[in-house]
């Protein structure tokens, strides 16, 4: 019996098939990578996102302990009572409760070479923003001028105040506020005494200008003429996240 042949036609369609399954194929292959890198991408910015409200938590709590700290005040709002580092028992640094102790801290703090010690420091000098020079900065920092420190000269201990060192709060949410495994790890926060103009001397301080000081000064209602600038800084918990927020803090008398 004689052999059949298929058609041409017939004949040249073979292998159409597999050319149509195989680019579909790469299709999927494509869309799968491009999911894929998406909801990478997407875990990468919810990750640093979390890290950074972590860490801006972790700073605002340092502000508050640091507000606690010059009160005197525990975590509960009493009055401190403790030893040792807790309500500044046995430091030599202590907040300012009279007049004629500001001179004596003041005189004490700017003998330091950071101009710092145990969390309490004198007006900063020079460029404001310390935390941005670091020994690992790129370039490194130079030509710091007189009263400027770096970075890695305030995260010591001795010098910076760490989470509930002198109130005695404990850190239970917040993994940063606990962590002082380094010193480039955590939280500190810095007290700057920044002597303000007294009552018998408007015209003199370092927050009012000495040229125009009664239009310029605030009506504050303090004890110590004194206001504090808080520092706080958090690193995450990733290598590249770190948050610094800043206050102006003025322990004022309750009015009857």
């Amino acid at each position: 019996m004689p052999r059949l042949h298929p058609p041409l036609r017939a004949r040249r369609q073979n292998g159409v098939a597999l050319f149509v399954v195989i680019v579909f194929v790469m299709l999927t292959m494509l869309l799968a990578l491009w999911a894929s890198r998406t909801a990478l991408f997407s875990e990468m910015v919810v990750g640093n996102d979390a890290d950074y409200q972590r860490s801006f938590e972790a700073a605002q709590a340092l502000l508050q302990d640091a507000e606690l700290d010059i009160r005197g005040e525990t975590p509960t709002g009493k009055d401190c009572s403790g030893s040792g580092d807790v309500c500044r028992t046995s430091t030599v640094d202590k907040i300012p409760l009279e007049a004629k102790d500001i001179t004596t801290l003041l005189a004490e703090l700017d003998n330091q070479s950071t101009k710092c010690r145990n969390g309490l420091c004198t007006k900063r000098a020079g460029r404001q923003d310390f935390w941005n020079y670091t020994d690992s900065t790129s370039p490194a920092p130079g030509n710091l001028k007189p009263g400027e420190v770096k970075l890695g000269a305030m995260t010591q201990a001795g010098i910076g105040a760490r989470y509930g060192q002198y109130t005695g709060a404990v850190a239970s949410n917040n993994p940063i506020l606990s962590d002082r495994s380094a010193n480039n790890k955590g939280g500190w926060y810095w007290i700057e005494v920044l002597p303000y103009a007294n009552q018998s001397s408007k015209n003199s301080g370092l927050l009012i200008d000495p040229s125009n000081a009664l239009k310029n000064q605030l009506p504050l209602n303090l004890d110590v003429y004194v206001v504090y600038r808080i520092t706080a800084l958090a690193y995450g918990r990733k290598p590249n996240t770190m948050v610094v927020l800043q206050q102006t803090y003025a322990r004022q008398r309750r009015k009857d």
